[in-house]
């Protein structure tokens, strides 16, 4: 028996584990839903919701081949070992996973226990993610070779396996509590498959112009995210059909081909960068922890503001642009990248608050958690890489440029919906009458930014070893500039700065 173990990769279409398996024997797939994991801090009920959605589709995709989808309920290992003792085992099959530490952890057990057992465990890349990766150079060239490699076939047909599936547990029974007012996102193939077709040929039109504001990102943006972090959709796929639609706008008299052509060669430069950060995460597991560059490492930690944090979280900070912000995450658990940045930011500098719990409590918002991003985007939103600009968001400025009527905030801030256009960036300078109740700002704008930029500047300036350990970061970290895999010359190390993802 071929065991194949799916886990965020939830498809049958450009899945190398099961193509290959399927020409070695039998097929097991298998689906273990680890209720410890689910008990992490990082996991949410937005999470399960959707991962039920991509389950359900899949168990009708592979039931179309002839064999359904088995769920197991339990801890990987002692999985395995009934499987094998009921079946036999020849090998397993599972893309590499680069994920929390707990399924790393996780892995290195089942790593273990299949040595222990001499069953070999075949692992393909999914994403271009390169495990033991000595150094950078050539990352760029390698990953646009794995993205113009022809996709996995499925198989044609499985032999059926004689064996029942688990019922999937309840969300109490996994200590998940729904918050009634969250609109989830719906997950499966069909809905990725139908926002990949309408991003490509409808709503990317103006992506790049329109990706930054939160009044037009939620019909201009992919939205595609979430099914990527599940491994609904293979991100070579998604990248074969965006490189398929640029050449079929360029041969076309269409009308606006400078546009989309912007647009869909901005979209798939930021696939190549969702990797780009997972890269370092896998690089370096301990990013998801501890500062990146250690001289931030006594920066924040002597006192954590929990009043601040719990303001925060509400949306209830006294800045407009940030309540709404939040408040939308929570009822939709998307937002898009710059407005991400921004809250990551307020909270880290504005607040002064330690970026490990803020980035612990938007994990279980977002429901396109990805960890490799997750926590990459989190340090260099809070300064704490040692290689990227501080850049410190101003959370007016940032209202007047991508909400300037304040449609955003008053559909997000019922409180403020009556509020004269002069005052919702900034209700404070409005009659308290005019408040409803909103509240004052937890902190003076300016006088926050200013001492949180002096902290930052002055550890930079006088750390005598700051300049050569953040060297050494950008050397393990930093993009190289290449522009694809044709790219001829040495590669240059790069800093990214502030990548906007295809979210």
């Amino acid at each position: 028996m071929n065991i194949v173990w799916f886990k965020r990769d939830l498809r049958i279409a450009d899945h190398a584990a099961l193509s290959k398996a399927a020409r070695n024997g039998p097929v097991f797939p298998l689906y273990i839903l680890e209720p410890e994991l689910w008990q992490q801090p990082d996991m949410s009920p937005r999470h399960y919701c959707f991962l039920q959605d991509c389950l359900a589709e899949l168990d009708q995709s592979l039931d179309a081949l002839g064999q359904k989808l088995i769920i197991r309920i339990g801890n990987a290992v002692e999985v395995l070992d009934g499987i094998r003792h009921q079946h036999g085992i020849h090998a397993l099959w599972s893309h590499q996973e680069t994920w929390n530490a707990w399924t790393y952890e996780r892995d290195k057990a089942v790593l273990r226990w299949c040595a222990s057992h001499n069953i070999p465990w075949h692992e393909p890349v999914q994403n271009g993610v390169i495990r033991r990766l000595r150094q950078r150079d050539g990352w760029a060239a390698r990953w646009y070779s794995h993205m113009k490699q022809p996709v996995a076939i499925p198989p044609n047909r499985l032999h059926r396996v004689v064996d029942c599936s688990d019922t999937l547990p309840d969300f109490p029974a996994l200590s998940l509590k729904v918050d009634e007012s969250m609109d989830p996102q719906k997950g499966g193939r069909s809905e990725g498959l139908r926002l990949l077709h309408g991003f490509l040929h409808e709503r990317g039109k103006t992506y790049t112009k329109t990706m930054s504001s939160p009044l037009t990102a939620y019909d201009s943006c992919s939205r595609l995210s979430a099914h990527l972090a599940f491994g609904t959709l293979s991100i070579r796929e998604v990248f074969q059909a965006c490189e398929n639609r640029y050449a079929e706008i360029r041969s076309s008299n269409h009308s606006e081909v400078g546009t989309w052509s912007r647009s869909l060669r901005s979209f798939s430069t930021r696939l190549r960068w969702h990797c780009h950060f997972i890269q370092k995460l896998e690089d370096e597991p301990a990013i998801e922890f501890e500062n990146m560059h250690p001289a931030y490492n006594d920066l924040r930690s002597s006192h954590f503001n929990e009043a601040y944090f719990i303001a925060w979280k509400s949306g209830r900070t006294g800045y407009p642009m940030v309540d709404a912000c939040m408040r939308a995450l929570q009822a939709t658990g998307w937002l898009n990248f710059r407005m991400r940045a921004m809250v990551m930011s307020f909270a880290s500098y504005h607040l002064w608050l330690h970026w490990r719990k803020p980035a612990l409590h938007l994990a279980t918002l977002f429901t396109d958690y990805e960890p490799g991003i997750h926590y990459s985007q989190v340090q260099m939103q809070s300064g704490t890489t040692g290689i990227n600009a501080i850049r410190i968001y101003n959370p007016i400025k940032q209202g007047f440029d991508h909400d300037p009527e304040g449609q955003f905030i008053r559909r997000w801030i019922p409180e403020l919906r009556d509020m004269d256009a002069s005052f919702i960036h900034m209700p404070w300078q409005a009659p308290r009458s005019r408040m409803n109740g909103y509240p004052m700002p937890v902190v003076d704008e300016k006088t926050a930014r200013k001492a949180a930029a002096d902290r930052l500047y002055g550890l930079r300036k006088n750390n005598a070893t700051h300049k050569y350990t953040a060297q050494k970061i950008l050397i393990k970290h930093g993009s190289r500039k290449s522009g694809s895999a044709g790219t001829k010359g040495k590669s240059r190390v790069k800093n990214v700065m502030q990548g906007e993802l295809p979210l």
